[in-house]
């Protein structure tokens, strides 16, 4: 956990500090070390979000692209009373989660349908081998279309991690962090690799999105492709297409 309450201000672990948990308001100590990046942790060792897992510096770097009062938003289920941490909501309700470790296919689809409008960034270069199987599969497999930077390919699953194939919300794979030698695929990694979520008839969808326009994207709208709903941008790219 990134943030506690002393003093009843938001603030960020230092070493010797205790805190309250914004969530469940019990105590927190501040834990810094040179292994883990500065986090806060409940003394009972034991997080009131049941979805809680430790963060990596690739997901501080990624939540401090976005202002401070946006990040681990406590949002409580009313149909069980649980509390959870959003890593990212907008003003406009908009949920961005980042993901590194591997995750239950159950807990990704009951993340999904309690935040509903959010999009999934995952953290391509944790296993060695996402990269070079996304490589491969977008040289060979990605289809063009007519629209730019959307890409058509009938075997996600050869392609990207199978558990986030078949998810009801974008997921978005970044592979900043891969290390590459030639200039090419220097640019391709560069990318994030958002796939939709459906088929267009019997493919799916991939889009190319510029790191800074998707940030834009998460300040400015409500969803991160206009108003669509997920299901409705793959009709609507499917119209696209057909005219």
């Amino acid at each position: 956990m990134k943030f506690a309450l002393v003093d009843n201000q938001r603030v960020e672990a230092e070493k010797g500090k205790i805190g309250l948990c914004p969530g469940c308001m019990q105590p927190v100590i501040a834990k810094c070390g040179s292994l883990k990046v500065n986090h806060w942790a409940h003394k009972a060792n034991k997080s009131c979000d049941t979805w809680f897992e430790p963060e990596t510096q690739w997901h501080r770097d990624w939540k401090n692209l976005f202002p401070l009062e946006w990040q681990e938003i406590f949002l409580t289920d009313e149909s069980t009373g649980e509390k959870h941490i959003a890593d990212i909501k907008s003003p406009l309700g908009f949920i961005v989660e980042f993901q590194h470790s591997s995750i239950k296919r159950e807990e990704q689809l009951s993340r999904e349908n309690f935040y509903k409008n959010m999009v999934w960034i995952v953290d391509g270069s944790r296993l060695k081998y996402d990269w070079p199987r996304f490589l491969k599969g977008f040289k060979n497999e990605f289809k063009r279309t007519v629209l730019q930077g959307f890409f058509l390919t009938l075997f996600p699953e050869e392609i990207f991690p199978k558990n986030w194939v078949d998810n009801t919300v974008p997921v978005i794979f970044d592979f900043s962090q891969v290390k590459t030698a030639d200039p090419i695929d220097e640019q391709i990694k560069n990318i994030l690799w958002c796939l939709m979520p459906g088929r267009a008839k019997y493919d799916a969808v991939v889009c190319g999105i510029d790191r800074n326009q998707f940030i834009d994207q998460v300040r400015t709208k409500a969803q991160l492709f206009d108003k669509e709903t997920p299901e409705g941008f793959v009709k609507s790219f499917e119209r696209a297409m057909n005219s």
